[in-house]
């Protein structure tokens, strides 16, 4: 009888408990019940939080366009895409930001929608344009490019909130690809598109970015770094020398720009280490 009894109540306060998380999980219907009820404000804050994420979309509907204008052979016209991907990915974080909107949901979303505009596209880029005479050995050096990317952002995703704001650890696989579109501008411009020794440089630039990725190698992250208000009129006529030197010759300011960034994590660490060494000569000396 007591066992019985024991197990009648249990089973009652399964079921209480049953009606008690339903009635504090709100179905659908019931969610939108209460948007209406909230007015416009509530209906307002939930477009603000998918503002970022339709620049997030129109990141990645750019990299897959990269991708079919490099199959088409129209190679301008997929780095110029790749392009667009690499403003609205700084776009969607600094909507984020400032809205105050950023969720793991977005991190995650962004991450995948740079696999394809970062990893991918410049991957099929770089084969289409230079090494589809090698043939399945020419795949090698973009899929070791998508591949070292992919692991790039998981590393990303895993050190957010351990990993120093004002650094990032390896080169960021948006520059990355930046650097592989402006490249293959500079061929077009000096009309080497046709040149014996495209396949050579292309693999070796991509192999360099894909190593660079992965290395722990500290570049500056823009996003952390604020400028000084005495220094507001240099940083003016500095960006109108830009603007004018851009409307003269834009590839190689875009080329010469992304390479002094690409550049700037492995001459950090040789000034790190110089550095080190003069004080442990100091030290020594003392």
């Amino acid at each position: 009888m007591e066992s019985s009894e024991n197990t009648a109540g249990t089973t009652a306060e399964k079921a209480e408990t049953t009606l008690r998380k339903v009635r504090l999980v709100p179905s659908g219907r019931m969610r939108r019940r209460r948007l209406k009820r909230r007015g416009p404000s509530a209906r307002l804050r939930q477009g603000i939080f998918l503002l970022p994420s339709l620049f997030t979309a129109g990141n990645l509907v750019c990299g897959v366009f990269a991708i079919l204008f490099a199959i088409r052979g129209e190679y301008s016209q997929a780095a110029m895409w790749i392009l667009a991907a690499h403003v609205l990915d700084g776009v969607d974080g600094a909507v984020a930001r400032l809205t105050h909107t950023t969720s793991q949901f977005g991190v995650e979303f962004d991450s995948l929608a740079d696999v394809v505009s970062f990893g991918v596209a410049p991957a099929v880029l770089v084969y289409v344009f230079a090494l589809e005479s090698w043939g399945p050995w020419g795949g090698l050096a973009p899929a070791l490019f998508a591949v070292c990317g992919a692991l790039r952002l998981a590393r990303f995703n895993v050190q957010t909130l351990t990993a120093e704001k004002s650094y990032f650890t390896g080169l960021p696989i948006p520059a990355a690809a930046a650097m592989i579109a402006a490249t293959l501008f500079i061929f077009l411009m000096l009309g080497l598109d046709g040149a014996a020794g495209k396949p050579v440089v292309f693999t070796a630039v991509t192999c360099v970015l894909a190593a660079l990725m992965v290395s722990n190698f500290r570049y500056l992250s823009p996003k952390q770094h604020h400028f000084k208000r005495r220094s507001t009129i240099w940083l003016l006529l500095s960006a109108l020398a830009v603007v004018i030197l851009t409307i003269a010759m834009w590839q190689i300011v875009l080329f010469s720009a992304l390479l002094l960034y690409t550049l700037s994590g492995p001459l950090l660490w040789l000034l790190a280490v110089r550095k080190r060494r003069r004080e442990t000569q100091a030290l020594v000396q003392a």
